[in-house]
C-alpha cells in the first residue's frame, strides 16, 4: 500500500537520494520527493558557471515541466589551495560521478599541500510557476583530511573535517551534520525569507 501523508509535497529538482533524504530530514513539515518520483524522466544539463545559476536552471526546468513549485540545491566543495575546485564540478570531479573516485582524485590533487582549508557551499532556489524566485546560500567550514574517516554521509563527507563539530562528517551522525551543514544553513536562510514574505502579507 502507498504511504499516506497529510504533509504538503515539496518537489526537489534532484535525483540524488542522499540529498533528497537530507533535505527531507531538515524539512519534516514537508514530504520531500525527487522530480523522478513525480514521473518526470529527464536529465537536466547544468550549464551555469555558479552554484546559484545551476540551482536556478534545475528548479526552473522541473517547475516548468510539472507546473509545481520546485526547490533546487546546487552545492559543492571549494578548496582554498585548489583555487576553489572542485566547486560546481564537485559531483563529477573525476568524470564519472562516483564518490570514491572523486575522493581519490581530491586526495591526489592535495598531495604535499599544507593549506587544507575548505568549505561546502549550498545555493538554494525555490522557483514558482510564473517565474517567481526565492533564493538563499549557506556555507560550512573545515579542512580536507589526509584520508577518509568514517563511512557516513555521502560525497566528500568522509574527507571533510568540520570546524563546528571537530570531527569528520563521515563519522558525524545525521543529526549532527544536519545541524551545521551548508544545506541546513541555506534552508534556514530560505525559510526566513519565506516567513518574512508571509508576514508582509498579513
Amino acid at each position: 500500500m502507498c504511504e499516506k501523508t497529510d504533509k504538503p509535497i515539496l518537489v526537489l529538482a534532484s535525483a540524488n537520494k542522499g540529498k533528497i533524504r537530507e533535505i527531507g530530514e531538515m524539512l519534516p513539515e514537508y514530504k520531500v520527493v525527487g522530480y523522478k518520483e513525480m514521473g518526470l524522466d529527464a536529465e537536466i544539463e547544468e550549464t551555469g558557471s555558479t552554484f546559484y545559476e545551476n540551482a536556478l536552471i534545475k528548479a526552473r526546468a522541473v517547475s516548468d515541466a510539472l507546473g509545481l513549485p520546485a526547490l533546487a540545491d546546487d552545492s559543492g566543495l571549494c578548496v582554498n589551495a585548489l583555487g576553489g575546485a572542485p566547486g560546481i564540478y564537485s559531483a563529477r570531479y573525476a568524470g564519472d560521478g562516483d564518490d570514491k573516485h572523486n575522493n581519490a582524485l581530491l586526495l591526489k590533487n592535495m598531495e604535499n599541500i599544507k593549506d587544507r582549508e575548505a568549505k561546502f557551499v549550498s545555493a538554494l532556489v525555490l522557483y514558482y510557476p510564473g517565474g517567481k524566485i526565492i533564493s538563499a546560500q549557506g556555507e560550512t567550514y573545515g579542512k580536507i583530511l589526509y584520508g577518509c574517516e568514517g563511512t557516513g554521509g555521502f560525497g566528500y563527507d568522509p574527507l571533510f573535517y568540520s570546524f563546528d563539530l571537530n570531527k569528520s562528517l563521515g563519522v558525524a551522525t545525521a543529526e549532527e551534520k544536519n545541524s551545521i551543514s551548508h544545506r541546513y544553513r541555506a534552508l534556514c536562510a530560505l525559510k526566513e525569507k519565506l516567513n518574512e514574505e508571509n508576514n508582509s502579507r498579513i
